[in-house]
């Protein structure tokens, strides 16, 4: 049987699950939780309000509707690959539209950051590699680290396996794999793609929730 490369990529997939009023649970349910840790790592990380953020795979603004509120107004900017999933959470997650313009919502497959202005000063991209083969990953770097010249950390989160390893069950109990999602890679892999992409890269010691690991790339 062939696996799709990722479950968001199958033909209809946003326009069911959000015709069934599961905004949240396409990101991945723990709404709260995530969306929490989220802004906490954010923070730690550095992040003050007249900072300028971009959520890459932003999704129905799990964290969005959090940040925003703390940030000075017109300072987020959003990345998907679905319009439909951030202009839902938008519209029902976002307690004060007036803080953030609808255009900074920005509809993105491909890792290219359209329309996003160049004085970003941090990124954050969770639970989105996560779901897509490492050569995406090794893509997506390179371009942000170009785009961004005043980028001071980005944070993004992946499964990490052992060289060689096959499906793979993490310490909060998902089983990821080395060829179909949710992925897993090594963390040389890890190490080697942020260093190739002009990033030095230190991962938490701490797993957030679902397992995933926490690389800062600054």
């Amino acid at each position: 049987m062939t696996h799709p490369i990722s479950p968001y990529l199958v033909p209809g997939f946003y326009d069911r699950e959000l015709a069934r009023g599961r905004h949240r649970d396409i990101v991945g349910g723990r709404w709260d939780e995530t969306g929490e840790a989220q802004i906490r790592v954010l923070l730690e990380a550095g992040l003050r309000p007249h900072h300028r953020l971009l959520d890459i795979g932003c999704g129905a603004l799990r964290l969005g509707c959090k940040v925003v509120p703390y940030l000075d107004p017109g300072h987020y900017w959003g990345t998907d690959q679905s319009a439909a999933l951030m202009q839902r959470g938008y519209e029902l997650e976002l307690a004060d539209k007036n803080r953030l313009p609808p255009g900074q919502l920005v509809e993105d497959a491909g890792f290219t950051y359209p329309a996003i202005p160049d004085t970003i000063d941090f990124a954050i991209a969770w639970g989105v590699f996560t779901h897509l083969p490492a050569p995406l990953l090794a893509g997506a770097l390179p371009r942000l680290r170009a785009r961004f010249p005043c980028l001071k950390a980005a944070l993004v989160t992946v499964f990490l396996a052992p060289e060689g390893a096959g499906a793979t069950r993490q310490r909060d109990g998902v089983v990821t794999h080395p060829d179909r999602p949710p992925y897993h890679i090594t963390p040389k892999a890890m190490q080697d793609m942020a260093t190739a992409a002009g990033f030095a890269a230190e991962a938490r010691d701490d797993r957030l929730p679902r397992g995933q690991v926490l690389w800062t790339l600054r």
